[in-house]
């Protein structure tokens, strides 16, 4: 007996802090819309949390330092992250994604994977459901999203990216390896700017290219990840739409446009990202008690260490001072770093540690 089809979306809204800010502020529409530290005359710290279309079209991206991007986009608005209204708009957006699908995982702020296989038949219908997803949106939250549709999650996440804003593409399992071929390797998902570059050195440029390459030599140079590659390039993926119950934790992270050992940079990136995961415990009323430190180091070479605390907390101090304490461990040597990420996890509920007392 042969198993049934599978269909997934994959739901990503457009460029979302900055859409919310334009929805709230009107007179910003068509201008460049920046969303993340004070540039300060060109002079700030910090990074880009976000930009708009507008904006990335003169070069501005996530992650990127406050200082370039205003370099690069002077005449922009720049605005501080409002993550209360942002997670608010969120939840609104995923409850009406989730009653569609069978099953359900959030991907951050702004993205869904959803299962569909038990609501339709065949792509017709699922594209049909997806075009219902996107007008509900639209129609209740007054914001666009871009919706892949696909065999898998790699192939619709892939496909979410292709058409933006407003996009829906639908990729049928006939079709996964002539539409994954020509794109850009980098359009797969874990692979960046660095592996990228040693791709091009082999001669591979586009997805095709890395399905024909030779899996021995993509693991030689690689490790598993060169096999994992390999796998990505033809299209393969068995992962699962997962249900998350509850919130276990929360986390956020950000990859520097450059890798970098600006020392400076990666501090105020740091203290930016508690800011942020502050917030966002704050706004959920939660309390929080560990904290752990991811950091990714050119070549893709990733560490996390974590502290649990003493006390349950959610003040901002707890979590900048914790956390720059687990980051000194690895400045000292002064390595390159790619990305780093702060999470807090053992949460409980405010309400119920009142209780409690």
């Amino acid at each position: 007996m042969s198993q049934k089809k599978r269909f997934i979306f994959h739901l990503d809204m457009d460029h979302f802090y900055t859409a919310v800010e334009e929805r709230e502020h009107p007179e910003i529409r068509g201008k460049p819309v920046i969303v993340g530290a004070d540039p300060k005359g060109g002079k700030g710290r910090g990074v880009v949390s976000t930009s708009n279309y507008i904006a990335r079209k003169d070069g501005v991206r996530s992650g990127m330092p406050i200082s370039q991007a205003w370099r690069l986009c002077s005449n922009a608005v720049f605005m501080y992250p409002n993550f209360p209204l942002y997670i608010k708009v969120s939840e609104e957006i995923m409850q009406i994604a989730r009653k569609y699908a069978g099953k359900f995982e959030q991907w951050g702020i702004d993205e869904a994977f959803l299962d569909v296989t038990d609501k339709v038949n065949d792509y017709v219908e699922a594209e049909a459901l997806a075009r219902l997803i996107k007008q509900e949106i639209q129609q209740k939250e007054n914001l666009t999203c871009s919706i892949g549709v696909g065999p898998n999650k790699l192939v619709a996440k892939v496909a979410s990216d292709f058409l933006k804003p407003d996009g829906l593409t639908i990729v049928r399992d006939e079709h996964v390896k002539v539409f994954l071929e020509s794109l850009p390797v980098r359009k797969l998902l874990w692979i960046g700017r660095k592996t990228e570059a040693k791709l091009k050195e082999l001669g591979v440029n586009t997805i095709g290219d890395l399905a024909k390459y030779d899996t021995t030599t993509l693991t030689s140079i690689f490790g598993v990840m060169g096999w994992q590659m390999h796998q990505m390039a033809l299209g393969i993926d068995s992962s699962q739409v997962q249900e998350r119950e509850g919130v276990k934790s929360v986390s956020h992270e950000t990859t520097f446009e450059e890798d970098t050992s600006d020392t400076a940079l990666i501090l105020q990136a740091l203290s930016d990202l508690c800011f942020d995961v502050q917030k966002e415990v704050e706004n959920q009323n939660l309390l929080f008690k560990t904290v752990t430190l991811k950091i990714r180091f050119e070549h893709f070479e990733t560490h996390t260490r974590a502290k649990t605390l003493p006390f349950l907390t959610n003040r901002l101090y707890d979590l900048q001072k914790t956390s720059k304490e687990l980051l000194a461990f690895y400045l000292c040597n002064r390595r390159r770093v790619r990305l780093i990420g702060v999470r807090v996890s053992s949460l409980v509920s405010m309400e119920k540690q009142k209780t409690l007392l």
